[in-house]
């Protein structure tokens, strides 16, 4: 098989890569920038700006699977108006550049995987969402939106296209969970604010192997939420890294403090969303990691 894939170079993609290369697949990485990046027999890297289509439409005639993952990085600096207009902009050139070339490259992939985020719900204390609830407000739920929408001209040319909304991506040198058991390592966690927000996860590998389930599984289309089938509150999250890290939980860090630090980027702690992973569980994927002790203990102990 072989697979087209933009992000390739984030966290995310570099492990995908390192898994599918093991199956023989073979790849081609959009990236903005080539330099230190060697080809090899399985990857050949594309120098790309993520926004114009014409340059890519070669290297799609012969292409099995797209994976979609471009974006700028939402946890990344403050949210300004510009860096908001980044975070958006980034994600939906992306997505329409992709979706152009595809079509008029003639050739149509098996499938098209589009990397989405559970922001899309909004935030609830109380409420469980799956692939059918509807959308929710604030700006991470506008970001998903655009961001799906981006590559929805595909739908009705006939090509598979999975909606993957992940949650959480737990991995110990990337991504959120660093920042999350910074605080422990320095033997001041606690929850934030009241605690009562849900935390919606995914362990890396459980997330890697949820990408290729839905790859090859041509009868899942649409939305599917990569998300661990266990959430946890602020509050349980921390007390399960505390008991794997062997730290204290004790310092609860005040709503009013991180939201004059942060600003409106402060939702990403602050609010959150119990979310299912309805479809993966209704067609049989089994999860390695579905409670978050077990995850953790693997991710710092293995």
């Amino acid at each position: 098989m072989k697979i087209l894939i933009s992000g390739g170079t984030g966290f995310i993609g570099k492990a995908l890569i390192k898994n599918f290369i093991q199956t023989g697949c073979q790849f081609v990485v959009l990236t903005r920038n080539k330099v230190g990046k060697v080809d090899s027999n399985s990857i050949k890297y594309v120098e790309w700006d993520a926004r114009s289509s014409e340059s890519i439409i070669p290297y799609i005639k012969d292409i099995n699977a797209v994976i979609n993952l471009a974006g700028d990085n939402i946890g990344d600096g403050y949210w300004t108006k510009a860096k908001k207009e980044r975070i958006i902009n980034s994600r939906v050139q992306a997505g329409n550049a992709l979706s152009r070339a595809i079509i008029d490259s003639g050739n149509k992939p098996d499938v098209f995987i589009q990397a989405s985020g559970v922001g899309y719900y909004g935030s609830s204390l109380e409420e469980t969402f799956d692939e059918f609830s509807p959308i929710g407000k604030g700006f991470q739920a506008d970001v998903v939106h655009k961001w799906e929408n981006s590559s929805e001209v595909l739908d009705s040319a006939g090509i598979r296209r999975v909606i993957i909304r992940m949650g959480i991506v737990l991995d110990a040198k990337s991504g959120a969970l660093p920042l999350m058991v910074l605080p422990f390592k320095m033997f001041v966690g606690g929850p934030l604010g009241s605690g009562r927000q849900y935390v919606s996860w995914i362990h890396l590998q459980d997330n890697v192997r949820a990408i290729d389930f839905v790859m090859r599984n041509n009868k899942l289309s649409g939305v599917v939420n990569l998300t661990a089938p266990t959430s946890y509150t602020n509050k349980d999250f921390g007390k399960i890294i505390g008991k794997v890290l062997r730290r204290p939980y004790w310092f609860q860090v005040p709503a009013f403090g991180l939201k004059l630090v942060l600003g409106e980027k402060s939702e990403l702690v602050f609010e959150g969303q119990n979310v299912y992973p309805g479809k993966l569980m209704e067609h049989g994927f089994q999860f390695i990691y579905p409670e978050l002790e077990s995850a953790l203990i693997n991710i710092y102990y293995k």
